[in-house]
Formats: structure tokens, C-alpha cells, sequence
């Protein structure tokens, strides 16, 4: 029995059930080229089976591996972009302590981040903290020559060589790659790098259930048992039916679409929690690259309430009505923390004395869906009861699984990015890389006028 739950009844007015009732035939067909693998892109749907095909002897090499680079680390350097670095990163940012960098009772090492931009002061900054620290490396590129992670591993490479000795060195990295070919695989095996694969039919914003992301989340202290236990939980459910009411990946897929045919071309995810705002980055790339190709897709921003009520909250509220919102709600805090009461008053907030914060924020939660309906943004609302992995683990599946869907109904390929070339050929040619040589005089002419 999965955790997750769904509502739409936010969304009736602008859609009606009738419209829902009526795509029943065409997402059952959707459903079933996705479990069976027939649909378009089919040679990337491996992570659908994904979490009830890893196996406990696989989670305990990870947990393993990670476990060894923790205990000789204050820092893991985690090496990528997108989905080699996003979902990792959204799962540890929603587990850890906000202040986990600066307490002193961190029993695990802090988890950073290379390779996910070309700022330079970014790069020489992380290599002045690292003289500093001792750290490891978990470098996660399918070919190795993406050129953001690459570049960003040639400086790390250089320097952890330099601070350890080479073959110290060598036991502090761990390279997360193709099996059998592509650079960097090939340089694990020169160097003697422990490796973990990437499978080939898993694309890398659908691979947080593989070592790109459970090494990481290991090695962060967190229990990649319970994620892969929650992400199972909700393949189960998901494949067992295509009937609209039964599955809630069904359901969304199905409304987020009706409501891009009414002009809402634009969804936020909206939490009210801190803790999700990586989550919410993981999830833009999710869908912005699974569905917007051939003048199509749904665009997907986000933005982190109360916080950006005080922003983007206007916007929201009275821009343009091409905005429908999802509402990624948590029922229940991690802490009890009360509203103190003040014998002065100064601030007129004694009529919250005594109650938890989380209350107030619930109230937050739901004024704000009441009053963004009323100006005419529907809210989807999904509910976990809390910020655990069992259910992030469900949460990861599902919005993979509905995604994918979407994409289905799109009629677009959910798991290619043929748009994601375009600015590299033209870096390549401005940066004068071999065999773009008529491209850099083609560009160069249009930057000079």
C-alpha cells in the first residue's frame, strides 16, 4: 500500500470529470506500451522494472563502496550534471539537516557538488576548500567527455594526484559509467577506480535508482534500502492497473494534459518546505527534458512557498492565466517546535501561542491553493506524510512513471533530448575544437555583427 495520495478537485471548473472519463481508453493503450515496452523510446525504459530488479547484494556493494570513501572523508566531491548530479543532490537536500554544514555532530561526510557549470571562480574556490579537507571523488558520466563533468574531474583528478600521492589517490575515487566503453570507463580501468555501472536503457534523469544516485545518498548516511523499498511499493501499484481512478501516476498525467489543452502551458510545483527545493530542480528537469521537444510540452518551473509568496506570489496570483499549479505537500513535520507566547504582543502573533509551526504553515498551505483557485489556477495536490526515504522513494517512481506517460500523450519521445546538442556544437565551434572549424567562422561572423 503506497503513501502517496492525490487530489484534483482543485482542478473541476477549469476541466470537468467527463474530460478525465473520456481519455480512459487512450492512457490504458499509454500504460500498456509502457510496462511492456513498445511505446516510443523504448531502449530507455529499464528503470521501469528498476526498483524491484536491484538486488540486496547490489545495494550492499553500493553501501559498501560508500561506506569506505566516508570514513576516510570530511567532503564527497559528487562530478556531474542533470540527472548525474540532480536527483542525488534533491534526495540528500530533502534528508539532511538544513545546517548540516555548519554542525558539529555531522557523523557523515557533507556532500558537494563539481561539474554542474563553467565558473571559474567556482571550480578555484571548491579547490582552495579542498586543500584543506580530506575528501573523495564520485565522478558519474556515461561517456566521460560531457564537458562541463569532464572538465571539472580534470581539475579534481589534478589535484586529489597532487594532495595524496597517485595511487592514495586512486583508492579516494569512484567512477559511476558505462560498463564496457566510453573515456571515462576506460580511465577507471587504467587507474584502478572502483566502478559502478550505468545499464544502458536507463536514460540520466531517470537514474536516481541506480548508483548514479544511490552512492551519493549512501555515502550522505541515508538508507537506500528504504528508498529502492518505497520506489518498489509504487511500481508495484503503478503497473498493477491503467484505470484512472486506481492509479494516481494515471490520474496526473491525464489531468496535466487536459489542462495544457485549456492554455495552462506553464506548471509550478509548489511546495512549502524548505527541505524540497532540489527536489523540485530534479523534477524540472524531468519533465522540461522528457517533454519539451517538436513545439510541444507542458513548461515546468517551480518555486519554494512561503518564501516566494513574497515574490513570485503576485505573478502568480494575477499575471497571465497560463499557470497551473501542483502542490507537493508534507503532512507531518520532523520536529515539534511551538509559538512562544509574548507578554507584549508587539507583533500581534499571541493568537498562534501554543500551536506548531507546522500547523501554521498547514493554514499557509491551504490559503494559499484557496486563494490561487480563486484566481483561476488550478492545483493538483500530492501528499506524503513525511520527508522520509520509503517516501521519496515512492515519490521518485511516481513522478518518473507519469512523466513518461505524459510524454506518451504528448506524442513526443519521453527519453531522448535531441535539443540539449545545440548550444554544444555551437561551444565547441567558438571554443575552436577540432572538425568545427566552418561552424567557428559561420558563428564568429554572426557575434561580430
Amino acid at each position: 500500500m503506497i503513501n502517496l495520495k492525490i487530489d484534483i478537485k482543485k482542478t473541476i471548473g477549469i476541466i470537468t470529470q467527463n474530460e478525465i472519463d473520456a481519455y480512459q481508453s487512450i492512457i490504458s493503450q499509454h500504460h500498456s506500451d509502457l510496462i511492456n515496452k513498445k511505446g516510443k523510446g523504448n531502449d530507455f525504459l529499464g528503470w521501469v522494472d528498476l526498483p524491484s530488479s536491484i538486488s540486496n547484494d547490489q545495494l550492499d556493494e553500493i553501501n559498501k563502496s560508500a561506506e569506505i570513501i566516508s570514513n576516510n572523508s570530511d567532503l564527497i566531491v559528487v562530478v556531474g550534471i542533470g540527472g548525474s548530479y540532480l536527483g542525488a543532490k534533491a534526495v540528500i537536500d530533502a534528508l539532511n539537516n538544513q545546517f548540516a554544514a555548519l554542525s558539529n555532530n555531522q557523523k557523515k561526510p557533507f556532500v558537494i557538488y563539481a561539474g554542474n557549470n563553467i565558473s571559474e571562480d567556482y571550480h578555484f574556490e571548491l579547490l582552495e576548500l579542498l586543500n584543506n579537507k580530506d575528501y573523495s571523488i564520485v565522478v558519474i558520466s556515461k561517456s566521460g567527455t560531457t564537458t562541463e563533468p569532464a572538465l571539472a574531474f580534470r581539475l579534481l583528478k589534478n589535484h586529489i594526484e597532487n594532495k595524496y600521492g597517485k595511487e592514495a589517490a586512486n583508492q579516494r575515487i569512484v567512477a559511476v559509467t558505462d560498463f564496457s566503453r566510453g573515456a571515462l570507463k576506460q580511465l577507471a580501468t587504467t587507474e584502478n577506480y572502483k566502478t559502478f555501472g550505468i545499464p544502458d536503457d536507463v536514460g540520466g534523469r531517470y537514474s536516481v535508482l541506480t548508483p548514479v544516485g544511490l552512492l551519493p545518498i549512501a555515502a550522505a548516511g541515508f538508507d537506500i534500502k528504504k528508498i529502492v523499498e518505497g520506489a518498489r511499493k509504487m511500481e508495484t501499484t503503478l503497473k498493477a492497473s491503467s484505470k484512472i481512478e486506481e492509479n494516481p501516476a494515471v490520474l496526473y498525467s491525464v489531468v496535466r494534459n487536459l489542462l495544457y489543452q485549456k492554455g495552462k502551458k506553464i506548471e509550478i510545483l509548489a511546495n512549502f518546505q524548505p527541505y524540497l527545493q532540489y527536489f523540485t530542480e530534479w523534477w524540472k528537469q524531468l519533465y522540461g527534458e522528457s517533454e519539451g521537444k517538436e513545439s510541444k510540452g507542458i513548461f515546468p518551473a517551480g518555486v519554494n512557498f512561503s518564501t516566494d509568496l513574497h515574490s513570485m506570489g503576485q505573478y502568480v496570483q494575477d499575471g497571465l492565466r497560463i499557470i497551473f499549479e501542483t502542490v507537493l505537500s508534507v503532512e507531518n513535520s520532523k520536529n515539534s517546535l511551538k509559538v512562544p507566547f509574548d507578554e507584549n504582543d508587539l507583533d500581534g502573533l499571541n493568537f498562534l501561542a501554543g500551536r506548531n509551526i507546522q500547523e501554521i504553515n498547514e493554514k499557509a498551505e491551504a490559503g494559499t491553493m484557496l486563494a490561487h483557485v480563486d484566481g483561476n489556477v488550478p492545483n493538483i495536490k500530492i501528499t506524503i506524510p513525511k520527508l522520509d526515504e520509503e517516501n521519496l522513494g515512492e515519490l521518485i517512481y511516481f513522478f518518473e512513471f507519469a512523466c513518461a506517460l505524459s510524454g506518451y500523450v504528448l506524442d513526443v519521445n519521453p527519453f531522448d533530448q535531441p535539443g540539449v546538442e545545440a548550444y554544444k556544437a555551437n561551444m565547441f565551434a567558438l571554443l575552436g575544437k577540432p572538425g568545427f572549424e566552418k561552424q567557428k567562422e559561420e558563428l564568429d561572423k554572426r557575434l561580430k555583427n
